[in-house]
Protein backbone atom coordinates (compact mmCIF):
# COMPACT_ATOMS: atom_id res chain seq x y z
CA UNK A 1 0.00 0.00 0.00
CA UNK A 2 1.38 3.37 -0.92
CA UNK A 3 2.03 6.09 1.65
CA UNK A 4 -0.75 8.19 0.12
CA UNK A 5 -3.30 5.39 0.50
CA UNK A 6 -2.07 4.67 4.03
CA UNK A 7 -2.76 8.28 4.99
CA UNK A 8 -5.78 9.04 2.82
CA UNK A 9 -7.99 6.07 3.70
CA UNK A 10 -8.19 6.75 7.44
CA UNK A 11 -8.59 10.47 6.77
CA UNK A 12 -11.59 9.84 4.51
CA UNK A 13 -12.98 7.09 6.73
CA UNK A 14 -12.88 9.18 9.91
CA UNK A 15 -15.80 11.34 8.85
CA UNK A 16 -17.94 8.30 8.09
CA UNK A 17 -17.04 6.53 11.34
CA UNK A 18 -17.87 9.59 13.46
CA UNK A 19 -21.14 10.19 11.60
CA UNK A 20 -22.09 6.53 12.04
CA UNK A 21 -21.31 6.64 15.76
CA UNK A 22 -23.47 9.75 16.04
CA UNK A 23 -26.30 7.90 14.29
CA UNK A 24 -25.95 5.01 16.74
CA UNK A 25 -25.92 7.30 19.79
CA UNK A 26 -28.85 9.36 18.56
CA UNK A 27 -30.84 6.65 16.80
CA UNK A 28 -34.11 8.32 17.82
CA UNK A 29 -33.15 11.55 16.00
CA UNK A 30 -31.75 9.58 13.08
CA UNK A 31 -34.97 7.59 12.78
CA UNK A 32 -37.01 10.79 12.85
CA UNK A 33 -34.82 12.44 10.20
CA UNK A 34 -34.85 9.34 7.98
CA UNK A 35 -38.49 8.55 8.75
CA UNK A 36 -39.96 8.88 5.23
CA UNK A 37 -37.27 6.68 3.72
CA UNK A 38 -37.18 4.18 6.59
CA UNK A 39 -40.97 3.72 6.49
CA UNK A 40 -40.70 2.70 2.84
CA UNK A 41 -37.72 0.42 3.55
CA UNK A 42 -39.48 -1.22 6.51
CA UNK A 43 -42.56 -1.85 4.36
CA UNK A 44 -40.45 -3.51 1.66
CA UNK A 45 -38.75 -5.92 4.07
CA UNK A 46 -40.17 -9.44 4.42
CA UNK A 47 -40.02 -9.14 8.22
CA UNK A 48 -41.19 -6.61 10.79
CA UNK A 49 -38.61 -3.86 11.42
CA UNK A 50 -39.01 -0.55 13.16
CA UNK A 51 -37.47 2.72 12.03
CA UNK A 52 -35.20 3.00 15.08
CA UNK A 53 -33.68 -0.42 14.42
CA UNK A 54 -33.09 0.46 10.76
CA UNK A 55 -31.46 3.73 11.83
CA UNK A 56 -29.10 1.71 14.05
CA UNK A 57 -28.34 -0.66 11.18
CA UNK A 58 -27.44 2.30 8.94
CA UNK A 59 -25.23 3.79 11.67
CA UNK A 60 -23.57 0.43 12.36
CA UNK A 61 -23.03 -0.17 8.66
CA UNK A 62 -21.42 3.23 8.34
CA UNK A 63 -19.11 2.61 11.31
CA UNK A 64 -18.18 -0.89 10.14
CA UNK A 65 -17.56 0.08 6.53
CA UNK A 66 -15.60 3.16 7.66
CA UNK A 67 -13.35 1.10 9.93
CA UNK A 68 -12.74 -1.53 7.24
CA UNK A 69 -11.99 1.16 4.69
CA UNK A 70 -9.67 3.01 7.07
CA UNK A 71 -7.75 -0.21 7.72
CA UNK A 72 -7.57 -1.02 4.01
CA UNK A 73 -9.60 -4.24 4.37
CA UNK A 74 -12.18 -4.89 1.66
CA UNK A 75 -11.51 -1.29 0.72
CA UNK A 76 -13.37 -1.26 -2.60
CA UNK A 77 -16.47 -2.91 -1.16
CA UNK A 78 -16.47 -0.78 1.99
CA UNK A 79 -15.96 2.39 -0.07
CA UNK A 80 -18.93 1.40 -2.22
CA UNK A 81 -21.08 0.96 0.89
CA UNK A 82 -19.87 4.32 2.21
CA UNK A 83 -20.78 5.95 -1.11
CA UNK A 84 -24.35 4.66 -0.90
CA UNK A 85 -24.73 5.69 2.75
CA UNK A 86 -23.21 9.10 2.02
CA UNK A 87 -25.59 9.75 -0.86
CA UNK A 88 -28.51 8.71 1.33
CA UNK A 89 -27.34 11.12 4.04
CA UNK A 90 -26.88 13.86 1.47
CA UNK A 91 -30.43 13.47 0.25
CA UNK A 92 -31.91 13.38 3.75
CA UNK A 93 -29.92 16.37 5.00
CA UNK A 94 -30.78 18.39 1.88
CA UNK A 95 -34.45 17.57 2.29
CA UNK A 96 -34.67 18.32 6.01
CA UNK A 97 -32.49 21.44 6.14
CA UNK A 98 -33.90 24.71 7.46
CA UNK A 99 -34.12 27.14 4.54
CA UNK A 100 -36.26 29.80 6.18
CA UNK A 101 -33.31 32.20 6.51
CA UNK A 102 -30.34 33.20 4.39
CA UNK A 103 -27.95 31.54 6.88
CA UNK A 104 -30.01 28.36 6.72
CA UNK A 105 -29.80 28.28 2.93
CA UNK A 106 -26.04 28.92 3.03
CA UNK A 107 -25.60 26.15 5.60
CA UNK A 108 -27.69 23.81 3.43
CA UNK A 109 -25.49 24.56 0.41
CA UNK A 110 -22.28 24.10 2.42
CA UNK A 111 -23.50 20.76 3.79
CA UNK A 112 -24.55 19.64 0.32
CA UNK A 113 -21.12 20.40 -1.12
CA UNK A 114 -19.36 18.72 1.81
CA UNK A 115 -21.50 15.60 1.50
CA UNK A 116 -21.10 15.45 -2.27
CA UNK A 117 -17.33 15.80 -1.85
CA UNK A 118 -17.25 12.92 0.64
CA UNK A 119 -19.44 10.84 -1.67
CA UNK A 120 -17.10 11.58 -4.57
CA UNK A 121 -14.05 10.60 -2.54
CA UNK A 122 -15.69 7.35 -1.48
CA UNK A 123 -16.80 6.68 -5.06
CA UNK A 124 -13.24 7.15 -6.34
CA UNK A 125 -11.97 4.86 -3.61
CA UNK A 126 -14.52 2.21 -4.61
CA UNK A 127 -12.86 1.85 -8.01
CA UNK A 128 -9.27 2.20 -6.80
CA UNK A 129 -7.35 -0.99 -7.53
CA UNK A 130 -4.24 0.09 -5.60
CA UNK A 131 -2.19 -0.07 -8.78
CA UNK A 132 -3.21 -3.65 -9.52
CA UNK A 133 -5.35 -4.55 -12.50
CA UNK A 134 -9.05 -5.04 -11.81
CA UNK A 135 -11.17 -7.97 -12.94
CA UNK A 136 -12.43 -6.18 -16.04
CA UNK A 137 -8.87 -5.39 -17.20
CA UNK A 138 -7.76 -8.97 -16.51
CA UNK A 139 -10.71 -10.45 -18.41
CA UNK A 140 -10.15 -8.13 -21.37
CA UNK A 141 -6.46 -9.00 -21.59
CA UNK A 142 -7.11 -12.71 -21.08
CA UNK A 143 -9.54 -12.63 -24.02
CA UNK A 144 -7.01 -10.72 -26.17
CA UNK A 145 -4.28 -13.25 -25.32
CA UNK A 146 -6.63 -16.11 -26.17
CA UNK A 147 -7.46 -14.50 -29.54
CA UNK A 148 -3.77 -14.06 -30.39
CA UNK A 149 -2.95 -17.64 -29.41
CA UNK A 150 -5.91 -18.99 -31.37
CA UNK A 151 -5.01 -16.93 -34.45
CA UNK A 152 -1.42 -18.23 -34.33
CA UNK A 153 -2.61 -21.83 -34.05
CA UNK A 154 -5.08 -21.36 -36.92
CA UNK A 155 -2.35 -19.78 -39.08
CA UNK A 156 0.03 -22.71 -38.36
CA UNK A 157 -2.69 -25.25 -39.08
CA UNK A 158 -3.57 -23.47 -42.33
CA UNK A 159 0.07 -23.55 -43.44
CA UNK A 160 0.35 -27.25 -42.60
CA UNK A 161 -2.84 -28.09 -44.50
CA UNK A 162 -1.71 -26.09 -47.55
CA UNK A 163 1.67 -27.84 -47.50
CA UNK A 164 0.01 -31.24 -47.19
CA UNK A 165 -2.38 -30.45 -50.07
CA UNK A 166 0.56 -29.17 -52.15
CA UNK A 167 2.51 -32.41 -51.56
CA UNK A 168 -0.54 -34.56 -52.29
CA UNK A 169 -1.27 -32.83 -55.60
CA UNK A 170 2.38 -32.86 -56.61
CA UNK A 171 2.78 -29.12 -56.75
Amino acid sequence: MSVIRTLARPMLASSFVLAGMDKLKNSEDTAQQLSPLLRKAAAALPFQADEKALARVIGGTQVGAGILFGLGKFSRLSAGVLTVVSLLNTFVEWRSADISSKEGREHRRTQLLKNLSLSGGALLASVDTAGKPGLAWRAEHLAADARRTTNKKIHKADKAVRRAVGHATGA
